[in-house]
């Protein structure tokens, strides 16, 4: 097979590459198909049809924009502006856009080249999540539209790992672009799993798409693109997966280590928080977007019955606050009845000796992992974040999440928010659960590193739960050193005091994040974009776990 570069104008360095890799553009399906023998991808139509039917009430109050004001500056921001980060950011920003034959596509995870690119210099779908808020944010949907819609055009395609097929509403973690010599023209390229560490297919690409495809809707109120068919099937497609029946008795997902941000052995497999908090975002976005046709009756009526079994299950069974854990500390163990309090048999002495300390007396969060025998106390940013966004926590919940990173800051926050995770694994529980792991030693990387990125999810769940000056505190924090350290992707140590030893510079969701987190602050209505609010009619009675009788 002929090398493949990638074309070097708009989008930075020239690289070779000895093959096609996984997925091709469908208009290049002629030449190539042969070689990949792959079926067509379908033909996603830019046309806009303008319809206001799916917006609803939902919609309501929309932001108004002017005309574009092009990638070349930020619209104007008062105070928002006055600090010299933002200009800066917004500069890094353009350069990190790909461009797919004169296209913007999305942004490159990012732009280091002091270092070899490995995969960074593709564009990440998780990744692009803050970056396309930013622009959305700034009044540049075009580049938000165009990768809905490359993504869409991606999922269509059949994927192989091995001799094994995968399911067919699987969104890619990744694509890049490629210049195809033969046809002198670019083409797209994804990853499916099949380059990833471990193998492992991403989970959250399918939710953080259609959270993604509501916060386009929301802000623009323009329907036309949700209510196109191909999106319509794309949404339908990813449901498919995650509501099948199986030998499920639970309502959460079941997932492998490496499925989401965590991409590496981590001992989050099972039912990990961020996976489930990300299935019931996008359920409620789904119930949104789906048309009120056969099909979508269909879907809407599952999710309904799904969204009240997921919010009874992790209210009750993954939220965790000092009473809670009382209770659990005093379980009861081998109860062989409906009536067992102790449902998942936890074994008492399984409890850590630091989560005694941790947990505050106000205060309280959603716990990692819940399966059988198995709780796993250790606190996640993104997930108890995408919670409170979501409306999974109720609003007492979110209110306690709140008062545990204000009691725990220094833990929590420290020196560079945010903890992607707290504590860390160290000495044999990280060589048992990380597999040795070099990249995740302790407080490093996934294990206990601070990243900024995740500034824009708390920025979001501050305003959400009306303390913004907790954003204000981490977001000034950040500006002390994130640029003159050239915007690394992770920090290292307990409190977060270094940059991190493998991370990228000019990570682009490093600088997507802080500027979400300043336009966010600056102009609180953004948030309506990432955040839903309480259903009354989800919200099923609390009944606290007790281990004893009275």
């Amino acid at each position: 097979m002929c090398p493949l570069r990638i074309n070097g104008s708009p989008n930075g360095n020239v690289k070779t590459l000895e093959s096609a890799g996984t997925i091709f553009e469908a208009e290049d399906s002629d030449i190539l198909l042969r070689i990949m023998e792959r079926p067509r991808a379908i033909n996603v139509s830019f046309e806009e049809r303008p319809s206001n039917e799916l917006l609803g009430n939902h919609f309501e109050c929309l932001s108004p924009h002017g005309r574009r004001s092009g990638f070349n500056s930020p619209r104007s921001y008062t105070s928002f502006e006055a600090h010299a980060m933002v200009g800066e950011a917004w500069e890094n920003m353009k350069r990190s856009i790909v461009y797919y034959r004169r296209q913007p596509v999305g942004t490159v995870a990012a732009m280091d080249h002091s270092v070899e690119e490995l995969n960074y210099d593709q564009v990440f779908v998780r990744d692009f999540v803050p970056s396309a808020l930013a622009f959305l944010m700034n009044g540049e949907e075009e580049v938000v539209k165009n990768f809905l819609l490359k993504t869409l055009h991606l999922q269509s395609w059949e994927k192989m790992i091995d001799q094994f097929k995968l399911g067919e509403g699987v969104m890619p973690a990744s694509f890049k672009v490629i210049h195809n010599p033969v046809r002198n023209r670019e083409i797209l390229i994804a990853d499916f799993g099949e380059s990833a560490i471990g193998r492992v297919a991403p989970v959250d690409s399918g939710f953080w798409w259609i959270i993604l495809l509501r916060a386009y809707t929301r802000h623009t109120g323009d329907s036309s693109l949700a209510e196109m068919p191909e999106c319509q099937r794309g949404m339908r497609l990813i449901l498919t997966l995650c509501l099948s029946e199986a030998f499920d008795t639970f309502p959460t997902l079941l997932c492998a280590d490496g499925c989401c941000m965590i991409d590496r052995r981590m001992g989050v497999y099972g039912y990990p928080i961020e996976i489930q908090a990300l299935f019931f975002m996008a359920l409620r976005c789904a119930l949104l977007l789906l048309k009120q046709d056969q099909e979508g009756k269909e879907f809407i009526e599952r999710i309904v019955k799904r969204l009240h079994a997921l919010s009874f299950h992790m209210r009750n069974y993954f939220w965790l606050d000092l009473k809670q854990l009382n209770d659990i500390y005093r379980y009861k163990t081998e109860e062989y009845s409906h009536t067992a309090v102790n449902k998942f048999n936890v074994m008492p002495d399984s409890l850590p000796d630091w989560v005694f300390d941790f947990m505050p007396t106000r205060g309280g969060y959603f716990i990692g992992n819940v399966s059988p025998a198995r709780m796993d106390f250790r606190w996640f940013c993104l997930g108890n974040c995408v919670a409170i966004l979501s409306s999974l926590a109720t609003p007492e919940q979110a209110s306690a999440i709140m008062d545990l990173i204000e009691s725990r800051w220094d833990e929590l926050v420290g020196e560079m928010p945010l903890k992607i995770c707290y504590p860390a694994l160290e000495s044999h529980e990280w060589r048992i659960v990380t597999g040795c792991d070099p990249k995740n030693t302790r407080w490093s990387y996934h294990n206990g590193g601070s990243w900024p990125v995740l500034l824009w999810l708390l920025t979001a769940a501050c305003i959400k739960t009306g303390r913004p000056q907790i954003a204000r505190r981490a977001i000034e924090l950040a500006e002390n050193r994130l640029s003159k350290d050239h915007w690394p992707e992770y920090y290292d140590g307990k409190t977060g005091r270094y940059i991190g030893k493998q991370a990228r510079k000019f990570q682009t969701w490093s600088i997507s994040g802080y500027l979400v987190a300043k336009m966010m602050l600056e102009d609180p209505s953004h948030l309506g974009m990432i955040s839903l609010e309480e259903d009354k009619q989800m919200k099923p009675l609390m009944k606290r776990s007790t281990s004893w009788t009275s």
